[in-house]
């Protein structure tokens, strides 16, 4: 894929995103969730915060994306996540996983060596976390013993691209790695995203709350676009928030106006890279 042909499609997919406003259900972080919404509805999206398995299955029905959040998981959560996820995966509709806190106990090792049947159209998650679930469900690049200190990334987010190569070759989908340089792949293709700010990392829900946008262009684009699209808006208003705002709390608030600002041409035209894996 040539650059301008990526660039246009990550354009679109932020116009379709505003002009279609299309409805997101999220099973997600309680810890963010309030961030994950207004997040979603500066990008133009519809959000729907769940966490039942049968609502999961309704707002698969009704929606046009779902996002599947394992940071701080409930019991009910081994049936709500798996529900959702097979209800999208038969009516063939994307869904997005962030798989937060990989390798935290069983609950979680069970609900994301489920997860693996139903493919998601785009995982969202840090460099450890990427190298961990290729590990985690026997992919090439993997490491089910990778470090993840908490929620934090151990390893550079190059350490991860095999890792997520194998993740999108696997899944038909897209995978965004989070980090200094954040990658997206489509398993062909490697796009480097650059911008953001410091203090991304003093705000809780940023990494969150971008898989929550990355669904809400799922709705409306290829994988690969949306992936890109809401790596690209993150960078792109992390930086003109850090312009306005040099404290976290005033951050927040800055980056979500900026989200809610950014026109679809400023999105694609963020610095990024694009070469053949």
């Amino acid at each position: 894929m040539e650059k301008a042909e990526l660039e246009r499609q990550v354009a679109a997919a932020v116009d379709a995103a505003r002009r279609e406003v299309p409805l997101v259900g999220s099973v997600t972080n309680a810890v963010s969730v309030n961030f994950v919404a207004n997040a979603q509805l500066a990008a133009g999206g519809s959000a729907a915060m769940v966490y039942l398995p049968d609502e999961a299955e309704f707002l698969a029905q009704a929606g046009g994306a779902l996002y599947l959040n394992l940071g701080t998981l409930l019991p009910v959560h081994e049936e709500t996540m798996p529900r959702g996820a097979q209800a999208m995966c038969e009516l063939g509709k994307p869904w997005v996983l962030d798989p937060v806190g990989i390798g935290i106990g069983s609950l979680r090792t069970g609900i994301l060596k489920e997860l693996k049947a139903c493919k998601p159209a785009i995982v969202r998650a840090n460099a450890s976390e990427v190298i961990a679930l290729a590990g985690l469900w026997e992919l090439d690049g993997g490491d089910v013993r990778a470090q993840v200190r908490g929620v934090d990334s151990t390893d550079e987010v190059d350490a991860a691209e095999g890792a997520a190569v194998a993740l999108a070759r696997w899944t038909g989908g897209a995978v965004a790695v989070s980090g200094a340089v954040d990658l997206v792949t489509d398993g062909a293709v490697v796009a480097t995203s650059r911008g953001g700010s410091p203090l991304m990392e003093k705000v809780t829900g940023f990494g969150c709350s971008l898989g929550g946008v990355a669904a809400v262009y799922a709705a409306v684009a290829s994988p690969l676009a949306a992936a890109l699209a809401a790596t690209a808006a993150y960078n792109l208003a992390g930086a003109r928030a850090f312009a306005r705002a040099q404290a976290p709390g005033s951050f927040q608030a800055a980056f979500l106006d900026e989200l809610y600002e950014a026109s679809a041409a400023d999105v694609a035209g963020n610095p990024f890279d694009i070469r053949e894996v």
